[in-house]
Formats: structure tokens, C-alpha cells, sequence
């Protein structure tokens, strides 16, 4: 399956499927299709600000259930997974920059800058897909956001690997 097919999938069901986690008030943080070995999974992703438990997960899974076979926008076999975004959260999306500005971050960048891959430091603005961070020397980084393979939470700042 094509990646834009895939693509395609995740923003159809995050379309059709927040209303209804909105409605359990939790937050639709992210939504994948992706194929891990022979298996399919559409994994939802959703927080709510004291943080998800097995409950919450459980409640989206029965919520979804029949709705996502009456949607039918998948032509193949799948597993549902329902998750939290775990501690070091990926952002993904544009609102998660938003939310992130004046928090941690870490991002790797396909390409290094100033001979380096890996940068960590406080998102203090994002606006037209760029990133920028104070890093702890006081200094300034600024990258469009496709050049950056992975940005998270970095709520682990002593910790060196993302």
C-alpha cells in the first residue's frame, strides 16, 4: 500500500473517529496505519491532560469498534490499537507544535547542522513548518520541520538518545 493511501486512511479516520473521542473527553493525539511484519495496525493515539490509563484506552476501542467496520476505509485485515502517547511524545502535527512552545523538545535532523544530527532544547517558536529552539547555550536553532526525522517531548532532558 502506497504511503499516500496510508496517509489517507489515518486522516479519514482521525476526521471521523475525534468527534466521537472528543465526546469521551480525551484528545485525538495522532492516528497510523502502518504495517509491522505481516500485520496491519491502525494505531490511535490519545492523551487527555491528567495523562490515559488501560480504561480510557478500552473505552475509544468499544466506541470505535462498529463505526470504524460501517466507515469500511480499510480494504485489508487490521488490528486496533488504542495507546497513550507515552512520556517522550512524538510531535507530528501542527497543533503539537503549537502546544509544545515554551516546553523541551528533541529533534534529529536527516542532515547534521554545525556537524551535529541530534539537538535538544525549548520549541520557542513554530510558524510556516519552522521549528525554533533555544538551546541551553542561549544560542538559536531554526529548521523546516521535514528536515528533522523525529521531534519529541524531551521531558527526560538528562537522557542523550532520542
Amino acid at each position: 500500500m502506497a504511503d499516500e493511501k496510508k496517509r489517507g486512511v489515518a486522516e479519514s479516520v482521525r476526521e471521523l473517529a475525534s468527534p466521537i473521542i472528543n465526546a469521551l473527553g480525551l484528545q485525538l493525539w495522532d492516528v497510523r496505519f502502518v504495517k509491522e511484519g505481516a500485520d496491519w495496525i491502525l494505531r490511535l493515539i490519545i492523551d487527555k491532560p491528567d495523562g490515559i490509563c488501560i480504561d480510557d484506552c478500552v473505552a475509544v476501542n468499544d466506541a470505535l469498534d462498529q463505526p470504524l467496520d460501517e466507515w469500511n476505509l480499510i480494504d485489508r485485515p487490521y488490528r486496533l490499537q488504542v495507546q497513550s502517547p507515552g512520556v517522550e511524545r512524538e510531535l507530528t502535527r501542527e497543533e503539537h507544535f503549537q502546544q509544545y512552545i515554551g516546553e523541551r523538545v528533541k529533534l534529529r535532523l536527516h542532515r547534521a547542522v554545525n556537524e551535529r544530527k541530534e539537538y535538544a532544547g525549548v520549541l520557542s517558536a513554530y510558524a510556516d513548518g519552522v521549528l525554533t529552539l533555544t538551546l541551553d547555550d542561549g544560542s538559536e536553532l531554526a529548521v523546516r520541520r521535514e528536515e528533522a526525522s523525529r521531534i519529541r517531548a524531551d521531558d527526560f532532558n538528562d537522557f542523550q538518545s532520542i
